[in-house]
């Protein structure tokens, strides 16, 4: 199998990672071993510097071929930004104040085991929403992501924003363990796909945790263009990785 015709596509939380934690050392020497046999690229929610953070530096620019943050509308390939989109000059401030002001009032009715700060982070092509505040703590992220399987906050919070800002053209989509993002329609993570369609892989094999429908790696995941892999955390990524190209 020739590394340049076989694209691997990963996802970062619950993917190569587990929520919002440092790469592991096995992973990076099993990402290493795969880059002998295909192309490796990361395709995240997340900006570069969170990205960064979790893959132990900005030289996660090196070490993957492709590297696309916030779903690709920040993308580098071989080190080198070659592309970058702007959801303020797209959708238009007007818009955006009133997305961010209908969250905000929804987000202070809303009772959970604990609120902390930044529930809205504007990032260079979408909108990160978080119940519980980004400036939570680790166990109290984990706290709210048990919360959130039993209750329903995110997916509820998400129908009301669909209902709401249907005739927006805006996508919402839960992410990680706390947040949800909004960008426009299109800009989910196939965004990133016309960087590499042009390179003509014979396969790009894209693996993701979040691949239901609702989940931001469910349009890339099930896009014909990929082949799509569910991962259940980053040993379920090592092993499936391995079979598929035979290490």
């Amino acid at each position: 199998m020739a590394r340049s015709k076989t694209l691997i596509l990963l996802d970062v939380d619950g993917t190569l990672t587990l929520p919002r934690k440092i790469v592991e050392e096995n992973m990076e020497a099993f990402m290493q071993k795969v880059r002998e046999h295909a192309t490796l690229g990361i395709v995240g929610g997340s900006d570069l510097c969170k990205i960064a953070e979790q893959m132990k530096g900005m030289d996660v620019l090196k070490k993957y071929d492709y590297v696309f943050s916030e779903n690709g509308l920040v993308a580098h390939k071989d080190g080198q930004l070659i592309h970058r989109q702007d959801i303020a000059k797209h959708v238009g401030d007007d818009k955006l104040q009133k997305l961010i002001n209908f969250c905000l009032r929804y987000m202070s009715d809303i009772e959970l085991p604990v609120k902390r700060g930044t529930f809205i982070e504007f990032r260079s092509g979408l909108i990160n929403i978080c119940p519980v505040g980004r400036s939570c703590s680790q166990a109290e992220r984990d706290q709210f992501a048990e919360y959130d399987k039993v209750h329903g906050v995110r997916e509820k919070f998400r129908q009301v924003l669909m209902k709401e800002f249907g005739d927006f053209g805006l996508k919402f989509v839960i992410g990680g363990q706390i947040s949800m993002d909004a960008f426009p329609e299109g800009w989910d993570k196939r965004y990133c796909l016309q960087f590499v369609e042009k390179e003509e892989f014979e396969k790009i094999h894209f693996f993701g945790d979040k691949t239901a429908e609702g989940g931001n790696d469910f349009e890339i995941f099930s896009d014909p263009r990929t082949v799509g892999h569910t991962v259940t955390g980053p040993d379920d990524t090592i092993r499936q990785i391995t079979e598929i190209l035979n290490l």
